[in-house]
């Protein structure tokens, strides 16, 4: 991959973009393998991430993500002011139920690429096992969060997520259209989602959307739970009333 042409930002973020979860330190070698960049640009250029605290040099001779870009991101809304809002509300749920509880937003930069960001977490030493963490992504199809959220669109926005075959996390995974589409509709009914070991094997999720928050993403805040406990009637009325809740401090607050 070739950088000529390319601007300073779109270089930074082809080199901020090479960290996940799974590998959270890389080597400089690994960088330019993964970045296409040219030795000497990638040396400038990782010299001045590093000089504004958005890179950090690990033992190993190795980087990871900079305080800096840490420091910056939490002064998003996304932090200030949903996940701060919410959290008294996470609270509650999990002090109710003693299982995961997780508030996630729509990131949808198209419809055909939108996925479940998690923008907040609460769980404890007793509470089932889950893939999430905060500022990770999940997909909406095989969530409970991220099925609120997608019975919040609208018809076209729904045409052109459809357009994009639905991924099988587990072999309970709802990937037929017809499926999720009527799943969606049972989801508008009742006033919240259900999942049941579509994410991951042993857990039930059960989730509510938020109305519509001006300057914040569409959100949706839910609970994970062990299959043997999971009483989604019970579970539905405490995230609605938390989803309702939240959505007047949100209003309060603004």
């Amino acid at each position: 991959m070739s950088d000529s042409g390319e601007g300073v930002l779109t270089r930074a973020m082809r080199v901020l973009q090479c960290f996940s979860e799974a590998e959270p330190s890389l080597s400089a070698t690994q960088l330019a393998e993964r970045t296409g960049l040219a030795p000497s640009t990638l040396h400038r250029l990782m010299a001045q991430l590093i000089e504004f605290g958005l890179l950090a040099r690990a033992p190993g001779h190795r980087y990871t993500i900079g305080a800096r870009l840490w420091e910056l991101g939490e002064l998003s809304p996304l932090s200030l002011r949903l996940r701060e809002t919410a959290l008294p509300h996470m609270l509650r749920l999990y002090e109710a139920t003693g299982e995961n509880v997780h508030l996630a937003v729509l990131d949808a930069p198209t419809p055909e690429a939108a996925t479940a960001l998690y923008v907040g977490r609460v769980t404890g030493k007793g509470s089932i096992p889950t893939l999430s963490r905060m500022g990770g992504r999940h997909p909406l199809h095989a969530t409970g969060v991220g099925k609120a959220l997608l019975a919040t669109r609208d018809e076209a926005w729904l045409a052109r997520f459809f357009s994009v075959p639905l991924r099988r996390e587990t072999m309970l995974s709802i990937t037929s259209e017809e499926a999720l589409r009527a799943d969606l509709s049972r989801t508008r009914t009742r006033g919240y989602a259900t999942t049941r070991e579509e994410m991951t094997l042993g857990n039930v999720s059960v989730a509510a959307a938020l109305p519509p928050t001006e300057a914040l993403p569409p959100a949706a805040i839910g609970i994970v739970v062990h299959l043997e406990s999971a009483d989604e009637r019970r579970l539905g009325g405490l995230v609605v009333q938390a989803a309702k809740d939240l959505s007047r401090d949100l209003r309060d607050s603004h």
